[in-house]
């Protein structure tokens, strides 16, 4: 494209700036050395290691982990009973898989908007879109800031509807000084590379309430139990167990669980990282009228997982496209968090239509995602921001 010639002189630096990128260093590697040179590759040791883990970093009573945030997103709809018929409220400004859940299990999903300032789904909209078939909401922690989640239990609770805190890009996020993880019926978290604690792949469901707590193990394997108390036979031969329920296989390897527990012991140094990164770059962006930051919410003591840039595209003579074409060509690789779900021709088959939530379509059509991750140097932080600039500047009406 022809008005990228202005952009391709020498790049910002030698390497590609990612918007996101898994940082793993020795004592993590060693961690999974370590595991493949034992007895156990999966539904070992570290597996129950890393869910006390979770439980002491968040207060939780019981935490179940799961092949990834996907799978513990279908766990939790599980547990909270969601069937055919029923409907689900979410966010659109999400990755597929918050609302997909709830396809899984047979429901509805139904999307709710979103703040336009904070980019979280809204307890208001929530509110409007409860109906005698809502079992539950997905509440999703959009960029790492929690909803608000007083609120959104508050609704659930005089509704009768179960809490389901997708929390994703939050873990190590408090919320009026508690924890994401032990405030909402269920939290889910992911552990995908881009996400601030990794395992390669994985996901886990917290909970105060032993009921979910017994549907979660059951779901992760099968529906097999070798516990006594939960058989129907009180047959007492050392090799028997029994299928109770319909359940998948979702459990997780012994040497992510390894992965992921290591990471943990990094998540304060991640949070600190990562809001350094964006308290930088909203002092750099502050003063650019073409530049729309995302308002902070104060109950949310926030560990950021991505940095959203919201245009003002009438003061700009690009398109989005050229814009992030641009920033590729100076070495700083943008995305897009999100395409609104039910723009999908999945959704779009199902009888979703656009102008269902104006908040969120403005905000996909307006916003780009920069690098956010705590391998970053300042070196790198810096070079966002020059390139940030630049192309903005040149584009400037």
């Amino acid at each position: 494209m022809e008005q990228l010639a202005i952009f391709g002189g020498k790049p910002v630096r030698d390497n590609k700036i990612y918007y996101g990128h898994q940082c793993i260093d020795d004592e993590d590697i060693q961690a999974v050395v370590d595991v493949m040179r034992s007895d156990y590759l999966t539904c070992g040791p570290q597996i129950a290691k890393l869910e006390k883990k979770l439980c002491d970093m968040t207060g939780a009573k019981y935490a179940v982990v799961f092949s990834n945030g996907t799978a513990a997103l279908h766990a939790a709809c599980n547990a909270a009973d969601v069937r055919d018929g029923d409907e689900v409220i979410t966010s659109p400004m999400t990755f597929a898989a918050s609302a997909n859940c709830a396809l899984y299990c047979g429901a509805k999903p139904v999307f709710a908007d979103i703040d336009k300032h904070t980019y979280n789904i809204s307890p208001a909209t929530i509110k409007q879109c409860i109906t005698s078939k809502t079992k539950a909401v997905v509440a999703v922690d959009y960029t790492g800031q929690a909803v608000q989640l007083d609120e959104i239990m508050n609704i659930c609770k005089k509704y009768g509807v179960v809490c389901i805190e997708d929390a994703a890009h939050s873990i190590g996020t408090c919320y009026q000084g508690k924890e994401v993880g032990s405030i909402a019926d269920m939290t889910t978290f992911s552990f995908h590379p881009v996400k601030t604690v990794t395992g390669g792949e994985g996901g886990a469901v917290l909970t105060n309430s032993e009921q979910y707590y017994k549907k979660l193990l059951l779901f992760r394997s099968h529906g097999i139990t070798r516990n006594a108390d939960w058989m129907m036979s009180k047959e007492a031969a050392p090799w028997y167990y029994e299928q109770i329920s319909i359940g998948y296989n979702y459990r997780i390897t012994d040497m992510q669980a390894a992965l992921i527990s290591s990471q943990l012991d990094k998540l304060d140094f991640f949070k600190r990282r990562r809001r350094q990164i964006v308290q930088y770059y909203n002092d750099q962006f502050a003063s650019m009228p073409e530049v729309i930051l995302q308002k902070n919410i104060e109950a949310s003591d926030t560990c950021w997982h991505l940095y959203v840039l919201q245009l003002d595209m009438q003061r700009i003579r690009a398109t989005r496209e050229e814009l992030f074409c641009a920033l590729n060509a100076e070495n700083v690789c943008c995305n897009v968090h999100y395409i609104p779900v039910y723009y999908f021709p999945y959704y779009q088959e199902l009888g979703y239509e656009k102008g269902l939530c104006p908040n969120a379509e403005t905000l996909y059509e307006n916003m780009l995602t920069i690098p956010l991750y705590p391998a970053m140097t300042d070196e790198d932080v810096k070079s966002v921001v020059h390139a940030v600039k630049k192309v903005i500047t040149y584009y400037r009406r």
